[in-house]
């Protein structure tokens, strides 16, 4: 009976050690956590940090019994570089997971899903229209050029019936019958018919019928294109020249140095890109007009726009390439697991949700 005993409380024993909880494993009185300011992820006011990163680690923090020691890197290339050197024990702030990163370093489990987006100054407040700007603008866009083509297309038409029938008519417009220049009289008598009003009219008859016909195509054509042009000039001084991530080509965009996933985006789109050290100095730059637009995670974008940018800019399009974001360590880290199992733990027990809805609301 005494051997039964001890070998039931052996097996109990046994099963203590191996099933005990993540968050039960050894980990330091005093961790050197490497972060960089990235409002709402990390925010530094009067010296102290907040945000939603800072507030979710600091609940982890206290379940798993350990103090902090915030090391604050000046860029995010330097948060990375101080991690990637083992001068911290891991990061906590806005780190998304990209495959690049993930082959140099591992990651918590993910603490938010954040996409791109793009932020523009608000038309409403800084716009100040330029004509000048505005129709070399409309006249290289695509609709413009379309046009242009179509226009040059549809003149080919009526300039060889006319070149066709006038060539041998005595007093025609067209002074001789050879194909080349004769044609580039009935080009401009068809440009000047579809513009303005031809100084000549053919007097072969069916030809004046082909140009009476033709005079009317043009009125029809330029109301149409004087239209277009009109809408399109009203919708560029309403919304501005950027209305998503579609519009970034050529344009000069800014981002935060060490932001792989906008800086890959923005330079295989063939957009000007503008990286700057710091989030702030990003947002300056845009008010400042040294950048046309930023391309950030949608979060810090959102909140910079509710808060510090509220009435001076907007987002435009959608939020697009959403990834995850977690806690990054260098490979292989011991850290890795309980964190991972305190963040668990957040989640079952609706601490995760409070924290998230103070910083980005209900949903």
């Amino acid at each position: 009976m005494i051997v039964a005993i001890r070998s039931y409380a052996a097996v109990l024993l046994a099963t203590f050690v191996f099933v005990t909880p993540a968050l039960s494993q050894t980990v330091p009185a005093k961790l050197r956590v490497g972060t960089f300011v990235s409002p709402p992820f990390v925010i530094q006011q009067d010296g102290k940090l907040t945000g939603f990163s800072i507030d979710l680690w600091e609940e982890v923090a206290a379940r798993l019994r350990t103090t902090v020691d915030y090391q604050i890197a000046p860029e995010v290339a330097a948060g990375f570089d101080a991690l990637r050197f083992k001068k911290v024990d891991f990061i906590v702030s806005a780190v998304l997971i990209t495959p690049e990163r993930d082959k140099e370093f591992d990651f918590s489990y993910a603490i938010l899903e954040a996409g791109q987006q793009v932020m523009v100054r608000d038309a409403g407040a800084s716009f100040v229209p330029n004509p000048l700007l505005d129709l070399l603008g409309l006249l290289l866009t695509t609709t413009t050029l379309l046009w242009l083509g179509i226009a040059a297309l549809i003149m080919l038409i009526p300039a060889h019936l006319v070149w066709l029938l006038e060539r041998r008519y005595k007093d025609g417009i067209i002074p001789t019958e050879n194909y080349i220049p004769g044609i580039f009289h009935a080009m401009h008598w068809s440009a000047a018919t579809l513009l303005t009003q031809a100084e000549q009219a053919p007097r072969q008859p069916l030809a004046r019928v082909v140009s009476f016909v033709w005079m009317f195509v043009g009125i029809v054509f330029v109301a149409l294109y004087t239209a277009q042009l009109t809408a399109n000039l009203t919708v560029h001084q309403i919304r501005g020249a950027i209305n998503g991530p579609e519009d970034l080509p050529g344009k000069q965009v800014g981002t935060v140095k060490g932001a792989s996933i906008p800086i890959n985006y923005l330079r295989g789109h063939n957009a000007r890109v503008q990286e700057f050290s710091k989030v702030d100095e990003m947002f300056q730059a845009l008010l400042d007009k040294e950048v046309s637009a930023v391309l950030f995670p949608a979060p810090v974008l959102r909140y910079y726009a509710a808060h510090e940018g509220k009435g001076l800019v907007r987002l435009v399009g959608t939020e697009f390439d959403k990834r995850e974001a977690g806690f990054a360590f260098p490979e292989g880290s011991p850290l890795r697991r309980p964190i991972n199992g305190a963040l668990v733990a957040i989640r079952e027990d609706g601490t995760y949700q409070r924290i998230y809805e103070k910083w980005f609301g209900s949903q």
